[in-house]
């Protein structure tokens, strides 16, 4: 019995200081040495370089080694993911057009709140190449990818038309069931977005994969067993339910009411996107709010100012404070906020 009752009290000690840790190497010689971790809410944007889904930055040391930590990411697994530049941050808003950089190295993983993961440098010094992780779902991502890069391989043994579309059929399917073995839906999803991209050559046999395949049914209900709560799932469930509905539409023999099934399916999608936005706001909102709660009065005020650029002389003078006090609330304001500088404080905090 006082063994029970010890084991319960380390348990609960521990998962009341549970934070994550993701550390690792890059090559200093070669990258900028800031390196960013951002949450991915939107599987479409999974893969480019995004502002706002960026979180925290860090900056690596004369060795390559960087760590991000904290207690502030989902107890549930999400999507993250960790990249670096060849850029100055005075080039990034260029370069990073509409989640577009030639310049960036990235990588994509599966985590929470209470994993550590750490990125060592593989052969020649390549990074992101081989995780360790207390997560075995984390490493997912580079599972599928290197799966991808066969099939690449594949297609570029015979490059005809002909064997294009065998091999088509042949990876489709090969994809899917392969993302399933994972035994994780959200690995599904980065597969599946994959597969039904428009602007990819599988996208017709998603299409008619749709019509008679119940993976899609299924995944959902993995999605909503697993992930009830998380911004994916409310995703897919709309982008399924709009894809249905327009091969239902389409595949009508009157083609009469054409232009009221558009008129539905643009004021759906509208619809979807309304409500996804809402709730990413929200989310937001709730964020901001938790943040804010671990200040003080004092600090909470001074966070205001700091929000209106404010100078610590000028935040001073209106709250009849010295400057050396300003400093202090302002340095107690990054620490528990675990951010650097005022810019990092603003965009938290940014509309």
């Amino acid at each position: 019995m006082r063994y029970l009752v010890l084991f319960c009290f380390i348990w609960l000690f521990g998962n009341s200081y549970a934070q994550y840790s993701f550390s690792g190497y890059i090559d200093a010689e070669e990258w900028q040495n800031t390196v960013y971790l951002s949450v991915v809410e939107d599987y479409r944007k999974m893969s480019g370089v995004y502002a706002e889904q960026i979180i925290a930055k860090t900056f690596a040391d004369e060795t390559g080694f960087f760590e991000f930590k904290g207690d502030m990411l989902d107890k549930e697994n999400r999507i993250y993911r960790i990249h670096i530049d060849k850029c100055s941050e005075t080039q990034q808003d260029v370069n990073h057009f509409n989640g577009h950089c030639d310049n960036s190295l990235e990588l994509l993983f599966i985590a929470n709140n209470t994993d550590t993961l750490k990125l060592p440098f593989s052969f020649g010094n390549q990074v992101f190449c081989s995780i360790e992780s207390s997560n075995p779902k984390a490493s997912a991502f580079v599972k599928i990818d290197s799966l991808k890069d066969d099939m690449r391989f594949a297609y570029g043994e015979i490059r005809s038309q002909a064997n294009r579309k065998l091999n088509n059929k042949k990876w489709f399917k090969t994809l899917q069931d392969f993302g399933k073995s994972l035994n994780e839906p959200l690995a599904e999803l980065y597969i599946y977005t994959y597969l039904s991209d428009r602007s990819s050559d599988l996208h017709n046999y998603y299409v008619e994969d749709l019509k008679n395949n119940s993976y899609y049914d299924n995944l959902k209900s993995r999605l909503l067993e697993k992930y009830p709560s998380a911004s994916y799932t409310n995703q897919y469930i709309g982008e399924i339910e709009a894809d249905k509905y327009m091969l239902e539409a389409f595949s009508s023999e009157s083609y009469s009411n054409k232009n009221t099934i558009l008129y539905g399916l643009l004021i759906l999608s509208l619809l979807i996107n309304l409500i996804f936005i809402y709730r990413f706001i929200k989310s937001k909102k709730s964020n901001q709010k938790k943040l804010k709660e671990k200040l003080s009065k004092q600090e909470q005020v001074v966070l205001e100012y700091l929000l209106k650029n404010k100078s610590n002389k000028e935040i001073a003078t209106s709250l009849f404070l010295s400057v050396s006090t300003v400093k202090s609330h302002t340095n107690n304001i990054y620490k528990k906020l675990n951010v650097q500088s005022r810019d990092d404080v603003k965009s938290m905090f940014n509309k």
